[in-house]
C-alpha cells in the first residue's frame, strides 16, 4: 500500500468528502520529533506551541478514535505507548508530559496531574479495530495500576472520587465549588466498564467481576447523589456533597457511561434539543445558555463547542440507539466546522479549530479575541473522520468479530473504499444504478455484514471475499 494511501469516503456532499481529505494530509504536520522538536512521522502526536512540547492525556486517548482509520499510516497507539511508559510506581500516570524531558507538567489547579481516565475506553476500541488480543494482555498491568492509583488517591467515604475541576480540563467553567465532579466520575465508571470487557477478551473471570462490581458501584453513587429530578439533570457535588445546579456538557458523560436508565436518559436529550439549556444552532454548547455565564461567543468553556465533546454527547446518543438523532446533530456540526473554513468577516482565513461559537459560525472567542487554536487536528479528526465514517456515513466495524454493521436513514450515495483491517481491505458503498439502489462490496475476507435500511428493515449477511453487490428492494 502507498504511504498515502487513506480509506476513501463517497457521500453526496463533496465539501464534507474534501474536508475528510484535507484532515489527513494536514495530520502529517502534527507528527513531531521530541527531541529535535521537527516533523517526523515517527514522532508523537502533538500540537506545537510556544517552543514547548506538551502531550496531553485527553488529546492522546481521543486521537486515538480517528487515527484508526489512517490505513496505518499513523500509529494509533504511538501517544498513549508514551504515557503507559512513564506510569510511576504508585500507578500514576500524570496528564500532561513535556516531551523534551519527559517530565509531567504539574500545575496548581492539579498538582496531583491526574486527567479523566480513558485509557480502557480507548484500548477497547483498538481492539475492535486490530483483533491485537496480545496488546490487550500487555497493557493490562498498566491500566490496573492506574485505576488502583485512581481509586485508592481519589475515592472518598461516600463512594465517589474527589479531583481538582482542572482534571476535566474545563478550565474555565463556573464550576468553582466544585469538590466531586460528574464528568470523572462518570470516567471512572466508563473506564470500570471497559476494563471489565478487556477483561471478558482475555478470558480473565476476576479482572472482569472486580471492574464490573466497580461499574456498579460508582454508577449507583451517581445516580443516587447527582442526579436532580426536578431539573431532569446530574450536576456537580461541592465539599458538602450538594448539587451545584450548574449544568455543563460535562453531565453527558454519564450517557457515554450508560448511567442514566432509560426515563433519565430521554430527560438528558430533552435539553439537547431544548434551545434554553443545549440545544443551540451548533450542537453542543459547553455550559447551558441559561446559565448568566454562558457566552455567544464561547469565552472558552462557558458556551464554545467543542469536537472532543461532541463526539462523547454523540457516541453516548448511542448507547441509547438514539441514531437518527446523533446522526443529525454530527451533520450540523460539520456543517459549521466547514464554515470555519471560510474567510471570516475580517477576510482572515478559515481553518479547523479547538473550538467554535455556539449559535454563530466560526471559531470560539474569549474578550472579543480569537482564542481557539487553529488546524487543532488532535481533536478536530474526531469530527472530519471518526463522526463522518461512524455516524453520517453510519459505519460500525469490528474486526475480532468479522462484522459491518451499516446504518443507513436515507438512500444516498455514500460508503468507504479500501479501508484497510488488519492487511484485509474492505469497500462497502451504496450507489444508484440501473437496476436501482444497490450495495457494493469488496473484501479479502469473509465478513458478516448487518444492514439496516430506513430503520425498517435489519438483515445479516456474510461478504463472502472478493467482489458482490445487492439491489436494496431485494432485501
Amino acid at each position: 500500500m502507498n504511504k498515502h494511501d487513506f480509506p476513501k469516503i463517497h457521500f453526496y456532499d463533496q465539501d464534507f468528502v474534501d474536508i475528510y481529505n484535507k484532515t489527513w494530509s494536514w495530520v502529517s504536520s502534527l507528527w513531531v520529533n521530541p527531541k529535535t522538536g521537527e516533523q517526523d512521522s515517527e514522532g508523537l502526536f502533538i500540537y506545537p506551541e510556544k517552543d514547548k512540547l506538551i502531550i496531553n492525556q485527553f488529546e492522546s486517548i481521543f486521537s486515538t478514535f480517528f487515527l484508526v482509520y489512517s490505513n496505518r499510516n499513523f500509529d494509533a497507539c504511538k501517544n498513549i505507548d508514551y504515557f503507559y511508559a512513564r506510569q510511576e510506581k504508585s500507578g500514576a500516570i500524570r496528564w500532561k508530559y513535556d516531551v523534551k524531558t519527559n517530565q509531567p507538567v504539574l500545575e496548581k489547579d492539579n498538582k496531583e496531574g491526574v486527567g479523566l481516565p480513558l485509557f480502557a475506553f480507548a484500548e477497547y476500541n483498538l481492539f475492535h479495530k486490530s483483533a491485537n488480543k496480545k496488546r490487550i494482555k500487555d497493557v493490562m498491568p498498566a491500566l490496573q495500576k492506574y485505576m488502583t492509583w485512581l481509586d485508592e488517591t481519589f475515592k472518598k467515604p461516600n463512594g465517589l472520587y474527589s479531583v481538582p475541576v482542572a482534571a476535566s480540563s474545563m478550565t474555565n467553567s463556573p464550576r468553582e465549588k466544585v469538590c466531586y465532579p460528574v464528568d470523572f466520575n462518570a470516567c471512572m465508571a466508563i473506564n470500570a466498564s471497559y476494563m471489565s470487557a478487556l477483561g471478558d477478551i482475555l478470558n480473565d473471570k476476576d479482572i472482569s467481576f472486580q471492574y464490573r462490581k466497580m461499574y456498579f458501584s460508582i454508577k449507583t453513587k451517581i445516580n443516587s447523589l447527582m442526579w436532580d429530578n426536578d431539573s431532569g439533570f446530574y450536576y456537580d457535588l461541592d465539599k458538602d456533597e450538594k448539587r451545584t445546579k450548574v449544568k455543563t456538557i460535562a453531565s453527558y458523560w454519564t450517557m457515554l457511561a450508560e448511567i442514566p436508565n432509560a426515563d433519565k436518559a430521554d430527560l438528558l436529550v430533552e435539553h439537547l434539543n431544548n434551545p434554553k439549556t443545549f440545544g443551540t444552532d451548533h450542537p453542543f454548547p459547553t455550559l447551558s445558555v441559561d446559565n448568566p455565564n454562558f457566552s455567544e461567543e464561547g469565552n472558552g468553556y462557558c458556551g464554545s463547542v467543542m469536537p472532543a465533546f461532541n463526539f462523547m454527547v454523540i457516541k453516548g446518543l448511542e448507547k441509547y440507539a438514539q441514531y437518527e438523532f446523533a446522526r443529525e446533530c454530527a451533520i450540523r456540526h460539520l456543517y459549521y466546522v466547514l464554515e470555519g473554513l471560510m474567510p471570516n468577516e475580517n477576510k482572515q482565513p478559515g481553518d479547523l479549530f479547538e473550538a467554535y461559537m455556539p449559535n454563530k459560525e466560526g471559531r470560539a472567542k474569549i474578550n472579543k479575541k480569537d482564542w481557539a487554536r487553529s488546524r487543532y487536528l488532535l481533536t478536530a479528526g474526531l469530527s472530519t473522520i471518526a463522526l463522518m465514517i461512524e455516524n453520517v456515513i453510519g459505519l460500525s466495524i469490528s474486526l475480532p468479530r468479522k462484522t459491518v454493521d451499516w446504518i443507513i436513514p436515507n438512500l444516498e450515495i455514500m460508503g468507504i473504499e479500501n479501508l484497510s483491517l488488519k492487511r484485509n481491505l474492505i469497500t462497502i458503498l451504496s450507489n444508484k444504478s440501473s437496476r436501482g439502489w444497490e450495495i457494493q462490496m469488496e473484501s479479502e475476507k469473509l465478513y458478516y455484514f448487518t444492514i439496516n435500511i430506513l430503520d425498517q428493515k435489519k438483515k445479516t449477511l456474510p461478504i463472502p471475499s472478493g467482489k458482490c453487490s445487492m439491489l436494496i428492494d431485494k432485501l
